[in-house]
């Protein structure tokens, strides 16, 4: 009775939940994908917030933060951390992925599907949630309270655009693209650059190291394109000073727009950075002076792809390749 009692709860949180997810492009997760989840480990869940597993799927954290820290009645500390589960190809929500860590470390997975699985994936996921509670007592409850919380809190900005932003500034489209407008200038070999739009597969980018600040070439594989949308973009205006004498200052300045979950150079994403924050660029450290968030207009978005490096130039500014 008390199983039965359980996972009726958790049903509900995840039906709940799951209509958080039919914000964002998905398809049903198959049970072979399902059970590939089983080896999706993460080391450090404070610092691992963007990782990619067999170059085809994605585990993400922003969204949904910060971790949970639930005591029972008991007085023990558990932990649960969230992150959404992406099909590289096409961004494809497939999941949510559910790392739940118990007072003394020992950790536990399970990946809660998307509301389109098939059935038996959805019973193959009530087993492995309840085989964790058979080892860690009143798991189910504290699970179902973080998603009815969770979960419920992203339906509830994905449907009325509110949250942690202000209304007229959510009216961008929030997804699990990564990219850049078409005009942003890419630093290409020889000292050139050229508009984003145009790189073509073939074309030879720069990529630099940035532990060492040495930069080398590297190929394009691809450039991806996203369909035209109102997305939010993430403008920063970056200002190195340097004094070379009394009352002399040399000023350098980059902007860069980009969508807000693009990882920069030093593992910030554009959207975490605050005014003082330090980032990397082509001619060194440069401090973020200003930063503005907002719908950027319909329009396309680009990606590169490239066959080598983990950085990017774009606009002067160190990115991370995605």
């Amino acid at each position: 009775m008390k199983k039965i009692i359980l996972m009726a709860c958790l049903l509900a949180a995840g039906l709940f939940s799951v209509r958080a997810q039919d914000s964002a492009a998905s398809r049903a997760i198959t049970m072979a994908e399902y059970q590939k989840t089983a080896t999706f480990s993460i080391t450090d869940l404070d610092k691992e917030t963007y990782v990619k597993f067999e170059n085809a799927y994605i585990l993400d954290k922003s969204g949904f933060g910060k971790p949970y820290f639930i005591t029972g009645d008991d007085g023990k500390k558990k932990r649960i951390d969230l992150y959404k589960l992406i099909l590289k190809e096409g961004r494809v929500e497939l999941g949510t992925m559910i790392y739940y860590t118990n007072e003394k470390g020992q950790r536990w997975a399970a990946c809660m599907p998307g509301y389109k699985a098939d059935a038996k994936v959805w019973e193959k996921y009530f087993e492995d949630v309840h085989a964790i509670e058979k080892d860690e007592a009143n798991f189910v409850l504290k699970l179902s309270y973080v998603l009815s919380k969770e979960l419920g809190y992203q339906l509830y900005r994905n449907a009325t655009g509110a949250g942690n932003k202000d209304v007229s500034r959510e009216a961008g489209t929030y997804g699990n693209d990564i990219c850049f407008p078409g005009e942003t200038e890419v630093a290409m070999a020889g000292g050139l650059t050229k508009p984003l739009s145009a790189v073509k597969a073939g074309d030879a980018v720069v990529t630099m190291d940035p532990a060492t600040g040495k930069e080398k070439t590297v190929l394009v594989k691809e450039l991806t394109i996203h369909d035209a949308k109102n997305y939010a973009i993430t403008r920063l205006v970056l200002v190195a000073a340097r004094v070379s004498g009394d009352r002399e200052v040399v000023l350098s300045s980059r902007v860069l727009e980009a969508t807000p979950n693009h990882p920069m150079a030093g593992g910030k994403k554009a959207g975490e950075l605050k005014v003082g924050d330090e980032v990397l660029c082509d001619g060194g450290v440069f401090t973020v002076w200003d930063k503005t968030e907002g719908a950027g207009g319909t329009q396309k978005v680009y990606n590169i792809v490239a066959d080598g490096g983990n950085t990017l130039i774009m606009n002067g500014v160190m990115v991370r390749q995605k």
